[in-house]
Formats: C-alpha cells, sequence, structure tokens
C-alpha cells in the first residue's frame, strides 16, 4: 500500500565546468522532473528514497544527503489517495540528493530521455516549485 508522504531525489555529478544535475523527461507527463516517487507502507522517506533511485535510474547502495527542502502536495495528485484518511488534505514531499560520480544511469519506463545540465538550465526545465528548491538548497550546500 502506499504511504502518505513523497521523495524527491537529486541524481548530480561534478564535471571539471562545475555541478550537472540529472533531469528525467517523464514518460507520462512530458516534462521534466528529477527522481520522485512515493513511499511504500513501512518505509521511511530515506528507504523509499533509496529505492526510488533504484528502480528509475539505475543506481544502488549510493549514500544519499538528506535535505532541509520539503513540500505539501495536495493527495488529489495522487490515485492512492482513495485510500487514505478523508481528512488527509495534503501530504509531505521529502527532498534528497545522489552524488552519481562516473556511474552510468538506466532510465526505467517511467522515464524517456535524460539530460545532464548546468543549474541555470535546470530551473528553466523544471516544472515543480519543489524541485527548483531542493535544487537552490542543494547548489548552496555544494558552494564552496
Amino acid at each position: 500500500m502506499r504511504a502518505p508522504f513523497q521523495i524527491l531525489v537529486i541524481p548530480y555529478r561534478s564535471m571539471p565546468t562545475g555541478l550537472e544535475f540529472a533531469l528525467l523527461k517523464t514518460s507520462d507527463g512530458d516534462y521534466w522532473q528529477f527522481v520522485a516517487g512515493g513511499g511504500e507502507e513501512g518505509e521511511t522517506p530515506m528507504q523509499a528514497a533509496m529505492r526510488e533511485v533504484t528502480e528509475e535510474i539505475g543506481i544502488a547502495e549510493v549514500p544519499l544527503l538528506s535535505l532541509d527542502s520539503m513540500c505539501m502536495v495536495p493527495k488529489c495528485h495522487f490515485m492512492a489517495a482513495v485510500s487514505w484518511s478523508p481528512t488527509l488534505y495534503v501530504i509531505p514531499e521529502y527532498a534528497f540528493a545522489v552524488d552519481i560520480g562516473d556511474r552510468s544511469i538506466r532510465l526505467s519506463r517511467e522515464h524517456t530521455e535524460i539530460r545532464w545540465i548546468d543549474y541555470a538550465r535546470a530551473c528553466q526545465s523544471l516544472k515543480w516549485d519543489s524541485n527548483h528548491t531542493a535544487l537552490w538548497e542543494l547548489c548552496e550546500r555544494l558552494s564552496p
């Protein structure tokens, strides 16, 4: 059963020209985002984030950086909401980041394309405000 929370994970790597971020084009919505998904019953947000990274980009057993960025998402965006309490209106989205380094990404069927791009281009391409906020925080944390 789907737990009432969402996760977001920003894949990034450090290149000689600076930081790059992996944006994923969704197969069902034709927009760009980072790794995102829902928790399963009994999972912590960190466990859900690690599972989603493995499922969506084929990277396993890598340390995740917890970000402070968090948002609330209206439950109407989730099919599983019918199984949640009628008094629940929004669910939290927890943000993380993962340094991919030189690992290769293998996309799941949830995505059709990947782009490694810099901060400015990522900001122009992302759809969701929560992705923008988490990306800003990550860049602030990684700046010298």
